[in-house]
């Protein structure tokens, strides 16, 4: 999808005037000074509810913007709040900075209140993260955002072996299951890493869909911690949280999918989704002055991991800016200076030889025209890999051009008779699987490989969102990929 919407917050109220006493405040570590302190504390308490505060002092460089987050153990849930924006997942609770309160000096704090409810028991919370670092403890920051993955678990190794998938036994292997949008956009509006929660529970869920196949949309500029993203979000930050939920993935035996989704290069012609230089939208096509980096980069951190796949680019439309389709299939594979596009292109053969560069041989993906919907000239255009290890990608919504049987079969099926080919993004902006439906059967039928878009809790009419809670309740679109991958690896 182009434009993925930026993180839902709760956002509540006004404070409600309660009086009470604390009852049960964290106490900080002694020692060395932590490099953020949370005190938490119960204000006041009913039969049903209860009134608590947060009070946050960050003691390491100054943020200019902050969020916490905690778990509750006994099914506690907060209703509403004051001075953050309060959102709840499941278990865990995020409280995230106004824009009034978002600068956080060194050894400044900021106070902040909820309402919640409760029954039977309301322990306190034990564990606080300031911006993924855990507070009240003597240690250095740490930029993981969630617990340590679980040890538990093994993602299999993939090769290309003719026009199928393999692992390292040779046994034929399909990736079939979700993407998880946030990455890509969350760091560039200065918001966060991930949009919801990344933690194990949270991947366990995909893993109880029986899902195999995780693929995790990325920024360029927040990857390489480029000077236009709050640094919190940005460089070391963000690619220890990426790799963080890679081994989340790898550890419930599900296959890493990294892909390049917002760029930096500004393009202003037809289906432009913005006119900003920086990667705040889909651009038609990779660009040639960080692109490469990031792939690089990207290569370098997993090469020892035959287990994660590269998806080159979300959605090239090349075919938007130039005038022929000749132009936009060169323009796709050699970049350079492309018809209608601003910026220096780097094409899939620029970004095959920057992963190839580090001695990566991973999996490969490669997406055709028109918003990977067209893969009409795929194998004419196809580039070069010494590796043998590429694959073309498809993406198809029951409003595409190529979105029928018919089309499948004259343009797609060409192309899976040579290599593997990826669905890498299916669904419908239905709030029904109708179309999911068929599009499944007819991969299905075939041997190949898809993925539902996408695993976050929006709203289903507005687009394809599969589900309503990250615990794993599916929307009535999300239950019809359920359903089906429960019934084929159940």
């Amino acid at each position: 999808m182009r434009h993925p919407p930026r993180s839902g917050l709760l956002v509540v109220g006004a404070a409600v005037a309660l009086v009470g006493t604390a009852i049960a405040p964290v106490v900080t570590a002694s020692g060395a000074t932590p490099a953020c302190t949370v005190d938490y504390s119960v204000t006041s308490q009913w039969d049903t509810g209860f009134q608590g505060a947060v009070k946050i002092t960050n003691n390491r460089a100054a943020l200019s913007g902050w969020s916490l987050t905690f778990d509750f153990a006994n099914g506690q849930k907060v209703s509403q709040g004051w001075n953050a924006k309060w959102s709840q997942s499941a278990t865990t609770v995020t409280a995230a900075n106004e824009s009034w309160n978002g600068s956080l000096g060194s050894g400044a704090s900021v106070s902040a209140g909820f309402l919640a409810s409760w029954s039977g028991s309301n322990t306190v919370p034990t564990t606080f993260k300031l911006n993924g670092t855990t507070c009240n403890v003597d240690t250095e920051p740490s930029p993981t955002p969630t617990d340590p993955p679980p040890t538990t678990g093994t993602a299999p190794e993939l090769y290309v072996s003719g026009n199928r998938l393999v692992d390292a036994d040779g046994t034929t292997r399909r990736l079939l299951g979700v993407n998880r949008s946030g990455g890509e956009f969350m760091c560039v509006q200065g918001y966060g890493i991930f949009d919801g929660p990344v933690d194990d529970a949270s991947v366990k869920a995909i893993a109880d869909w029986k899902a195999n196949t995780v693929r995790i949309p990325l920024n360029e500029e927040c990857w390489l911690g480029l000077s236009n993203i709050k640094p919190e979000y940005a460089g070391a930050n963000y690619i220890s949280a990426v790799k963080d939920l890679v081994a989340r993935v790898e550890a419930h035996g599900m296959t890493p999918l990294v892909e390049l989704h917002w760029n930096y290069g500004q393009y202003t012609g037809n289906s432009a989704g913005c006119s900003d230089v920086h990667a705040t939208c889909q651009k038609p096509m990779p660009d040639a002055q960080y692109s490469p980096a990031f792939w690089s980069s990207v290569a370098g951190a997993f090469k020892d991991d035959q287990a994660v796949a590269f998806d080159l680019f979300n959605e090239p439309y090349p075919d938007r800016a130039t005038s022929t389709t000749a132009q936009a299939w060169a323009c796709w594979k050699d970049g350079g200076t492309c018809p209608g596009i601003g910026y220096e292109v780097a094409g899939m053969q620029d970004l095959v030889d920057a992963v190839r560069g580090t001695g990566a041989r991973n999996l490969v993906l490669a997406g055709g025209l028109a918003y990977s919907n067209d893969l009409s000239q795929w194998l004419t255009y196809k580039p070069s890999d010494p590796t043998g290890n590429l694959v073309a990608a498809f993406h198809t919504y029951n409003f595409n051009t190529c979105a029928s049987e018919s089309c499948w079969n004259s343009t797609l099926a060409p192309v899976a008779a040579q290599v593997p080919l990826v669905a890498g993004e299916i669904g419908e902006n239905t709030c029904s699987h109708g179309f999911v439906d068929t599009a499944m059967k007819w991969f299905d039928d075939r041997g190949l490989s898809y993925l539902g878009w996408t695993w976050n809790t929006w709203d289903c009419s507005s687009g394809p969102s599969l589900i309503s809670d990250y615990d794993g309740t599916p929307t009535s679109y999300g239950v019809g990929l359920r359903d089906h991958l429960r019934a084929l690896n159940g």
